[in-house]
């Protein structure tokens, strides 16, 4: 039986341009799915925009454009910005598609058919950048007398207008039940904790739908109500599977693996998510992993700060790879994290060009020197050799471990050991000290690190696609055989390796 995994992103909101806490999250999902490919599994991965909403419909207005013209251009940017980030997404989903307006809108009955969707008045705090409502104690006062939401600084205003409700105070038992059921469903813990939190607090019945404007998906039989923006932009998960086709292939891969998301939308995905399709009775995603953001000098990027880092820039300056990896190690998934520019240069320098590039070639080119290129054979393993061959071939278990819980970090690390003690096994092997002694045993040390840096680097490829193919490729390792099955399989000794080149530059800042 086929393995199945489903990933999505948050389909990011068209009201401004990518920044990099937006491939931040891309890169994260794409490692996972990446991954999952080599594991064996069949992988939907999903990713897009979210093209609705009062906040679109002011920024085309401010652009100048028609809001469909506006979106369309966004939307572009975006999957522009995926795309240069090597985010191998299998679907690309805009809320604004025809097959969204008929998943919504099915939804919408199924809910409503429950008994769960009630029509009154909506009066209330209403935060237009974050399309989301407040209770007075989520607020505060500004000396000018006008309110903020306390977490995301968003303005409020007061809105008051006629709506419906989705019966979300009905399901806080139910909810509370689900996710002791389910103790894995949000990540990471202190998410979890922030989550029970709110619904021990008490739920409020939901505004879901509006009047005030039309940029949006109607409320069937219902002139003049569009859908909240967020029941709206939930539903993608389940378009992209084919909804409300549940015969359409798509559909085995539901409930989704993991969501992926921002630490500032868990509300939305652990909360109203599951309490919607457990209504319209679909069964929730498995798993809502929670990640923090990335913060200059301390401030969370904003572009009213002007501090908002574009990723495609980044890339270009240090390397698309490099991005990649120093994005996933320099902190936990969960946790904020600053960027800073003398930290990637650290990590390009310290551990891709020196710990692992300077392994890679101070061992290709032995055998290069010593062994006219050829791979040599296995031979009689030390207590050494075993160790190294030993810890190397943990990893697989290790790092699958720390994906599905989504510590990227860990994973890494859990690797950075293995090439730590390789380092320290070419050191005290001193195999280019034995070319005349004992070249017999030259070429089992050398074997001994082909090996082991066959392991490291198929495990890294998710991190670093491009830059850990060439690595392979210099180890002798077809381009078909390097899932993490085909570590089972030896290397063909006596292979003709080709002439070792580095793959990861130490980066030297261009002079000013």
């Amino acid at each position: 039986m086929t393995k199945r995994f489903y990933i999505t992103t948050p389909i990011y909101y068209v009201n401004g341009a990518p920044h990099i806490g937006h491939a931040y999250t891309s890169i994260a999902a794409d490692v996972l799915a990446r991954f999952k490919r080599l594991d064996g599994f069949d992988v939907f991965f999903l990713t897009g925009t979210d093209e609705h909403g009062q906040k679109v419909e002011q920024a085309a207005a401010a652009a100048g454009l028609d809001t469909q013209t506006y979106a369309d251009k966004i939307s572009q940017d975006f999957r522009d910005m995926a795309d240069a980030m090597g985010v191998s997404y299998d679907d690309w989903i805009r809320t604004t598609e025809q097959r969204h307006k008929a998943s919504c809108t099915e939804l919408w009955k199924r809910i409503e058919a429950a008994g769960d969707i009630y029509l009154g008045h909506y009066e209330g705090w209403y935060a237009v950048r974050d399309e989301a409502f407040y209770d007075e104690s989520e607020l505060v006062i500004l000396p000018d007398g006008s309110k903020i939401a306390e977490k995301s600084k968003a303005p409020v205003e007061w809105v008051r207008e006629p709506s419906y409700f989705f019966k979300l105070s009905a399901w806080q038992d139910r909810l509370l039940q689900f996710y002791e059921d389910n103790p894995e469903f949000i990540a990471p813990s202190s998410r979890k904790s922030e989550v029970l939190s709110f619904v021990k607090g008490g739920l409020r019945d939901l505004s879901v739908s509006r009047t005030t404007f039309s940029w949006g998906i109607p409320v069937p039989d219902a002139p003049g109500h569009v859908m909240y923006v967020w029941l709206d932009a939930l539903t993608n998960y389940i378009t992209a599977a084919g909804f409300p086709d549940t015969a359409a292939p798509r559909w085995d891969f539901w409930p989704a693996d993991v969501h992926f998301v921002g630490k500032d939308i868990i509300r939305f995905h652990a909360v109203y998510w599951p309490a919607f399709l457990m209504s319209a009775g679909i069964a929730p995603p498995t798993r809502v992993s929670s990640h923090g953001w990335w913060v200059v000098d301390g401030e969370k990027m904003s572009k009213s700060l002007g501090n908002v880092v574009e990723p495609r820039a980044l890339a270009k300056t240090f390397g698309l790879d490099q991005i990649r990896y120093f994005l996933l190690r320099e902190k936990p998934f969960g946790a904020d994290g600053s960027l800073n520019h003398q930290a990637i240069i650290s990590r390009m320098n310290v551990e891709l060009a020196n710990d692992l590039g300077n392994l890679a070639q101070r061992s290709l080119s032995l055998i290069a020197r010593n062994l006219d290129g050829k791979l040599p054979g296995r031979g009689p393993a030390t207590a050494e050799d075993t160790a190294l061959l030993d810890a190397a071939n943990a990893l697989p278990g290790l790092v699958r471990l720390n994906m599905d819980r989504q510590t990227f970090h860990e994973a890494l690390e859990d690797i950075w050991k293995v090439i730590r003690s390789a380092n320290a096994y070419i050191d005290h092997q001193a195999p280019w000290a034995l070319r005349k002694t004992d070249p017999a045993r030259m070429a089992v040390v050398l074997r001994v690190l082909v090996d082991a840096m066959r392991v490291i680097a198929t495990l890294l490829q998710p991190f670093m696609p491009e830059s850990i193919g060439r690595m392979l490729d210099q180890l002798g390792a077809p381009a078909d055989t390097r899932s993490l099955a085909d570590l089972a399989t030896p290397l063909v000794d006596g292979t003709q390796l080709p002439t070792p080149r580095g793959v990861f530059p130490r980066y030297v800042e261009p002079a000013a």
